[in-house]
C-alpha cells in the first residue's frame, strides 16, 4: 500500500484497480457482537488521487471511474481469546479451587487467580461495548436493545445463582422465595453493562468523530464515560467510609434448631469482614435472608484452623464467621462500573488509534500505572486490595492486569499472527454464554448425573472422575485438577469448536 501511494504521488500509478479504499467501520460479525474492525485510509487515498498528475483524457474532460474495493472487516481475535481465557480460568478455580486453595478466592485482603475472573469479565464487556456501539443509527433502538440484554442477563443470573438451580451435585431444583439470592455474577455484569452502554449510547452526539492530536484527546473525547466512572467511584468511596454501620444479627438453622448470633459494630469506615458498609447496604436493600450463605471469609484464620482451605469453624470463632455476605453486592457492583469504564477506554483506543505500536503503548502504560497505584494503596494500608469489597485498589490492580494480558494477546494473535495456539480460547470466547451456563454453572454435568444407576453417586461423571483420574493418579487433588483440565475445559473447547464450525452461537 505504501509503495502504491508513493507511485501514485509520483504519477506512475494509473491503473484504476490499484486505487483501493479501505473503509473504516466497526461491524458486527456473524456472532452478533461488534468484535470486528478495519483500518481507514480513504481520506488519504482521496488526497493522493487529487495530488496525482492528470492523464491526457482527464484533461480533455473525460471522467475516469475509480474502482473502490471494500475490504472485508477483520475480526479482532484477541477479544474472543481473552473472553475464552476468562471462562477457562473461571471453570478452573470454581471446580479445582476446593483442592487447591491457593487459586481459590482470597479469604479477605489480597488477590488470587480466582479474584481476576470477575474484573476480567467486566473489562472485556467494556471493550466489546466500544466496538458494538461505535456507530448508532437509531438511539432509541439501541437503548431498547441495551435494556433487553440487561433483563436477559438478570433473568439468567437469578435462575443460575439465585438458588433455583442446585447443579451439579444436587439433582433437585427450586428455591424458597424467602431465601432467594437476588444478586450474582450475571446480575453484576448486567448492571455494569447497562450503565456503561447507556452512557456510550446517550453521548454519541456529544463526542467528536475525529480526535484532536495529543495523548489526552481520547480521554476528553469520551469524557462522559470517565465522568460516569468517577461518579461511581465517589458514591462507593463516600458510602464506604462515611456510612454508619450499627450492630446486626442473623439466625443460623442447624439440625432443625435455630440459633441467633449478634455482631457488634457501631462504627464507620471499617474494611474488615464484620462491619463494612458494603455488607450493611446489602443487608438493608436485599434483606439478610437473601445473601450468599457461604462467604469466603469462613476460610480466614480467625474462623478455621484449616485456613486458607475450607474447614470446620474453630472453637470460639467470632460470630460473624457464620454470617452471610453478598460477594456481588449492590455497593461493590457500583464500584465495579469502573472496571467496565477502563475496558471501554481500551476499546476506544482500538477504534481510534491505527498503529499497533501506538495502541500497545497506550494500553501497556495505562496497565502499569493502574498496577502501581494499586500496590501503593495496598501496601500502605490505605485501601487494601479486596475482591469482596471491590475496593478501589482491587479495581486498579485487576484492570491493570487485564490491560496487560489483553495487550499480550493482541501482540501475539493480531500483530504477530500466532493464532493457532489460542484457537480453543477463541472458540470458547465466541460461545462464552453457553460454556458459562453448561460448564461453569454445572448444568451439563447435572444433566449427565441425572442418568445414574441405583444411586445418584453412580453416574458417568462420577465414574470418570473416580476411575479415569483420581484412582489412576492415586491423588484426589491431582485427579480433580486433571479432570477439570481434560474433562471440562478441553471437552468444552472441542464442543465450542464444533459449534463454531456450524456457526452455532448462544447470544443474548
Amino acid at each position: 500500500m505504501e509503495d502504491d501511494a508513493k507511485k501514485l504521488e509520483e504519477g506512475r500509478l494509473h491503473n484504476k484497480d490499484d486505487l483501493i479504499s479501505e473503509r473504516v467501520n466497526t461491524t458486527s460479525d456473524h456472532n452478533g457482537r461488534g468484535d470486528a474492525i478495519d483500518h481507514d485510509h480513504e481520506e488519504k487515498n482521496k488526497a493522493a488521487v487529487a495530488a496525482a498528475p492528470l492523464e491526457e483524457d482527464q484533461i480533455k474532460g473525460e471522467e475516469q471511474p475509480v474502482l473502490v474495493v471494500k475490504q472485508k472487516s477483520k475480526r479482532v481475535a484477541t477479544l474472543d481469546a481473552f473472553r475464552g481465557l476468562t471462562i477457562v480460568v473461571m471453570i478452573l478455580v470454581d471446580d479445582a479451587g476446593g483442592a487447591y486453595a491457593r487459586i481459590d478466592h482470597s479469604p479477605w485482603n489480597g488477590c488470587t487467580l480466582a479474584d481476576f475472573v470477575m474484573p476480567f469479565f467486566l473489562f472485556i464487556v467494556g471493550v466489546a461495548i466500544a466496538l458494538a456501539l461505535k456507530k448508532i443509527p437509531k438511539i432509541n433502538d439501541a437503548i431498547k436493545k441495551i435494556i433487553l440484554r440487561t433483563l436477559k442477563l438478570m433473568f439468567w443470573g437469578i435462575i443460575l445463582q439465585g438458588g433455583y438451580s442446585h447443579a451439579p451435585a444436587d439433582l433437585s431444583y427450586g428455591v424458597d422465595m424467602k431465601q432467594i439470592r437476588w444478586f450474582g455474577i450475571l446480575q453484576r455484569i448486567a448492571l455494569v453493562y447497562f450503565v456503561v452502554a447507556l452512557i456510550e449510547t446517550l453521548t454519541t452526539k456529544f463526542r467528536p468523530t475525529v480526535l484532536e492530536p495529543g495523548h489526552l484527546s481520547i480521554f476528553t473525547a469520551y469524557k462522559w464515560q470517565w465522568i460516569g466512572g468517577f461518579l461511581a467511584f465517589l458514591i462507593y468511596m463516600i458510602t464506604t467510609f462515611s456510612l454508619y454501620v450499627p450492630d446486626w444479627s442473623f439466625v443460623v438453622d442447624n439440625d432443625h434448631r435455630s440459633k441467633k448470633y449478634l455482631v457488634k459494630c457501631g462504627m464507620r469506615g471499617h474494611l474488615g469482614p464484620a462491619c463494612n458498609a458494603v455488607g450493611y447496604v446489602d443487608r438493608q436493600v436485599w434483606g439478610i435472608n437473601h445473601l450468599y450463605t457461604q462467604p469466603v471469609w469462613r476460610r480466614l484464620k480467625a474462623c478455621t484452623l484449616s485456613s486458607p482451605s475450607d474447614g470446620p469453624l474453630r472453637e470460639g470463632a467470632p460470630s460473624w464467621c457464620r454470617g452471610p455476605f453478598e460477594p456481588e453486592g449492590l455497593l461493590s457492583s457500583i464500584s465495579a462500573i469502573l472496571s467496565g469504564t477502563i475496558g471501554i477506554h481500551y476499546g476506544h483506543v482500538l477504534i481510534h488509534v491505527k498503529g499497533h505500536s501506538e495502541r500497545l503503548k497506550q494500553w501497556v502504560s495505562m496497565g502499569f500505572i493502574l498496577i502501581v497505584i494499586a500496590i501503593i494503596l495496598h501496601f500502605t494500608d490505605a485501601i487494601p486490595i479486596n475482591k469482596q469489597l471491590y475496593s478501589f485498589s482491587y479495581v486498579c490492580f485487576t484492570a491493570g492486569a487485564a490491560g496487560l494480558v489483553f495487550s499480550g494477546f493482541y501482540l501475539l494473535i493480531d500483530v504477530w499472527g500466532y493464532r493457532m495456539p489460542f484457537l480453543f480460547l477463541e472458540w470458547i470466547g465466541m460461545n462464552a454464554m453457553l460454556v458459562f451456563v453448561m460448564a461453569a454453572q454445572g448444568i451439563f454435568a447435572a444433566f449427565v448425573n441425572g442418568w445414574y444407576y441405583k444411586s445418584p453417586d453412580n453416574s458417568l461423571v462420577h465414574w470418570i472422575q473416580e476411575h479415569v483420574f483420581i484412582n489412576v493418579w492415586h491423588s484426589e487433588r491431582l485427579g480433580t485438577l486433571l479432570y477439570v483440565i481434560f474433562g471440562e475445559i478441553l471437552f468444552w473447547g472441542v464442543v465450542a469448536g464444533i459449534l463454531h464450525k456450524f456457526r452455532i452461537y448462544w447470544k443474548l
